[in-house]
């Protein structure tokens, strides 16, 4: 390990060094509860990090907020942490300082705390050097070479290190590292105050817990008899960045402090003294503006390998570094050991980042809004509006004259709904509470009018991966559990298995040519799934693995009259047109590759195009439409559907920790394929202990709740009986059904179809059932038909 000055001269000397476990994320929340272990060990050893297991209580000052912290709660509690409500009343007992003015409610987690940042990095380094680590500080990286694009050497002011494996653990310097092997990290470092208090409170022997007030954006620590107070201005100050906003922090940065801004930290200061009015009768001790804390653009962490062999980031810990410190560590070991970490980490993985975030203005604009909106309440289906729009359809423009309301993924404008359907919807459905914060009635006429008719839907975001060469059908088959490498024109419905046999990816596969293949992916999934591929290519030079998203424009056409739709439009014949195959046709004036396949459960289409042509496809489309009572539909009519007929999403009812069997996906493996597959040894065992233990394990069930409002958005506690035994991984509403729908990973053996359950949403316990699925179509006889 090197360092360019001392230990903790970077960011970490100045950290307040918060332990807070619960996070909105299950992964984030499983590490940091690791943390708290790891320090708990830490705390008995010979060299303790200054770990205080005080509590930490998070306010509600707004009844929005207590209805966060109830759904909070809901969550901890499948993960068994000891997470309460509380009254303000008691909120005070614990924390007497406080005024409870406005405080609506609070939340109470005992086993929070902080710590001593500078303590924990050499009670850490003391472990690491028992295990043989070197540790050279003042020692400077000049650069990082290559071969092959791959690491082999780090050249230093004390001289160069052969090496395999780098790990850039550079905090604020982490993207000037990275640049160094022409590696993109999007971090912008901010500049961060806090006040520390003179001595003013008396000690009663029972430690202070730590306190936020997310609403006022403020926080609290105990620091010896006074206190540690900061929070999360609107008025975000970014730090090092030259004129072209790239990170350049100065060489001579080391064990530096920032010069204090009074002025800015006056709402803060404020708002402090709305909670704690004695914080404005005592001393301050002094004012800290560190620097180095290091944001991305989505307030999630920097993980995992890169594009150059052996090059790992861990960085961009967005403020709560310290507190995943000892989770991270874990995972990133499992990653450079294992080839893959234990946790689905995708939402932290670097490889997450489109190109669009090598541009410094975009990844500085996102960075920002995501500091001022720190404390703010995530509600679902919330829209980001920095940097936008970025990356448009061909058929944008029709969306904006039909008043369409857009959402954002990987920097795509994406058509969420119509506001001009809605009129044709119903108000009555809006869900309860959160659910129905971002809802709007268009959704369900826009899922209605593609069951009763059809529905014209803008796909150009999904993401479009080709694989040529001539080694291109042997290395899927090799990455693909189901078979793909069939005739030209087969269509493949796959995943992609870690050699553990969980779901790295899921995606269809088209055989386009002899030595090309298509892989069509979710919009958020492409740069994962092409590096994942890539990886596997590795094996075989002779294919090439080439993102052409932007390339290709996509429109699906789906419903009862998609096929006399297109019929009109085009010569081929629709009735030898096989449900999951593509072919070549024209559609009007434009030359289409058709691929029948679905989403949504109905007859139709996915039609791509090159994206010159989109335009003219869409407005082809929509016209020949119209006497058939075509509607154009959005990406939430479209998940309201998929919901219905069972159709899981990677990163939510599925992911890398999770099997196809468990997630009933059995179908795609193939286990007889000549020459196997990546993960087969490691499914084959899991069939082979469901075949001789059927009811063990868990699988994915479907749910419908009594309550037709009730909405699960996901992460909420499933119970059968008194016990909880699941939590939801996503849910809706199918307007056909008319039902509330939800899926959650259950115990086999206590979930069969007809078994009550009780999900809870907000506090309130909402009754439901196990259903038999797909609820709607069961046996697919319109996607045939």
């Amino acid at each position: 390990m090197v360092d360019r000055d001392e230990l903790t001269s970077g960011s970490t000397f100045h950290s307040a060094g918060l332990i807070g476990q619960l996070r909105a994320d299950p992964t984030l929340t499983r590490m940091n509860m690791y943390s708290v272990e790891l320090y708990r060990k830490l705390q008995q050893s010979e060299q303790p990090p200054g770990f205080v297991e005080c509590g930490g209580i998070k306010l509600a000052s707004t009844p929005e907020r207590l209805e966060e912290i109830r759904r909070q709660i809901g969550w901890a509690r499948t993960f068994d942490l000891p997470l309460t409500e509380i009254s303000a009343r008691e909120a005070q007992e614990l924390f007497p300082l406080m005024n409870t003015s406005g405080v609506v409610g609070a939340a109470y987690l005992p086993t929070d705390g902080y710590i001593d940042p500078s303590q924990l990095t050499y009670s850490l380094m003391a472990g690491a050097r028992a295990g043989g680590v070197q540790v050279h500080t003042h020692t400077r990286v000049l650069g990082i070479d290559t071969e092959k694009q791959r690491v082999c050497r780090v050249r230093t002011d004390r001289g160069d290190i052969e090496t395999e494996i780098v790990v850039d653990c550079g905090g604020m310097f982490a993207a000037e590292i990275a640049r160094m092997v022409g590696v993109r990290v999007p971090i912008v470092p901010m500049s961060h105050q806090y006040l520390v208090t003179e001595g003013f409170r008396e000690r009663t022997g029972k430690p202070l817990p730590t306190l936020r007030d997310p609403d006022l954006l403020i926080y609290f620590r105990a620091e010896v008899d006074g206190l540690i107070m900061g929070g999360y201005e609107r008025d975000a100050r970014p730090f090092a960045l030259d004129p072209s906003t790239l990170d350049a922090v100065p060489a001579d940065f080391n064990g530096k402090l920032l010069t204090e801004d009074w002025p800015r930290f006056e709402e803060i200061m404020e708002n402090a003294q709305t909670r704690l009015p004695s914080v404005g009768d005592v001393g301050i001790r002094k004012l800290l503006k560190r620097a180095g804390g290091a944001f991305t653009p989505d307030n999630e962490f920097c993980l995992g390998q890169t594009a150059v062999g052996g090059f790992f980031v861990a960085a961009g810990f967005c403020a709560h570094g310290i507190a995943g410190a000892g989770g991270i560590g874990r995972v990133m070991a499992e990653w450079i050991v294992e080839g893959e970490p234990s946790y689905d980490v995708w939402h932290m993985d670097i490889r997450r980042f489109g190109r669009h975030y090598e541009s410094p203005s975009y990844t500085l604009a996102r960075t920002l809004e995501n500091y001022e909106t720190y404390y703010d309440i995530r509600y679902p289906n919330h829209e980001r509006s920095a940097g936008r729009p970025l990356r448009t359809s061909p058929a944008y423009s029709w969306h904006v004259e039909k008043d369409a309301f857009f959402g954002e993924k990987s920097g795509w404008e994406r058509v969420n709904y119509y506001n001009s359907n809605a009129a044709q919807g119903d108000e009555t459905l809006r869900p309860r509470g959160w659910a129905g914060q971002h809802w709007s009635p268009a959704i369900g006429a826009e899922h209605l009018g593609t069951r009763r008719a059809a529905g014209l839907f803008d796909e150009s975001s999904f993401s479009k991966i080709q694989v040529t060469g001539s080694g291109a059908a042997e290395l899927m088959e090799w990455v693909c559990d189901n078979r793909v490498a069939r005739e030209i024109g087969a269509v493949t419905y796959t995943q992609a298995l870690n050699k553990r046999g969980g779901i790295e990816c899921d995606f269809t596969v088209t055989r386009v040519a002899e030595q090309e293949f298509l892989v069509v992916t979710g919009t958020a999934f492409g740069t994962h799934d092409a590096a994942w591929i890539r990886r596997q290519a590795q094996r075989d030079p002779s294919v090439r693995v080439t993102d052409v998203t932007g390339q290709w424009a996509c429109f699906a056409l789906w419903g009862p009259q998609a096929r006399d739709i297109l019929s009109s439009l085009t010569p081929a014949d629709l009735d030898a047109f096989p449900f999951m195959t593509m072919q070549e046709i024209p559609v009007g004036s434009v030359p289409v590759r058709a691929l029948r396949v679905t989403f949504v459960g109905e007859l139709g289409w996915e039609l791509y195009c090159p994206s010159e042509y989109g335009a003219t496809l869409w407005r082809t489309l929509w016209a020949a439409g119209q006497e058939h009572g075509l509607v154009a539909g959005g990406y939430r009519a479209i998940d309201s559907m998929r919901l219905e007929k069972g159709y899981r999403v990677w990163g939510a009812d599925i992911g890398p920790a999770r099997n196809p069997y468990e997630a009933g996906l059995g179908f795609c493996v193939k286990l007889d394929k000549p020459g196997g597959f990546l993960g087969r040894d490691a499914i084959a065992e899991v069939r082979d202990q469901r075949i001789n233990s059927p009811l063990q394990g868990e699988r994915l069930r479907c749910l419908t709740l009594a309550d037709k409002r009730a909405v699960a958005l996901g992460n909420e506690p499933v119970s059968i009986g008194d016990a909880v035994v699941g939590r939801i991984t996503s849910g809706g509403f199918g307007y056909t059904v008319g039902k509330s729908i939800a899926y959650a990973y259950l115990p086999t053996d206590l979930s069969k179809p007809g078994t009550p359950v009780t999900v809870e949403i907000f506090g309130e316990a909402v009754a439901g059932e196990v259903v038999a699925e797909p609820l709607f179509d069961p046996h697919g006889e319109r996607i045939r038909a």
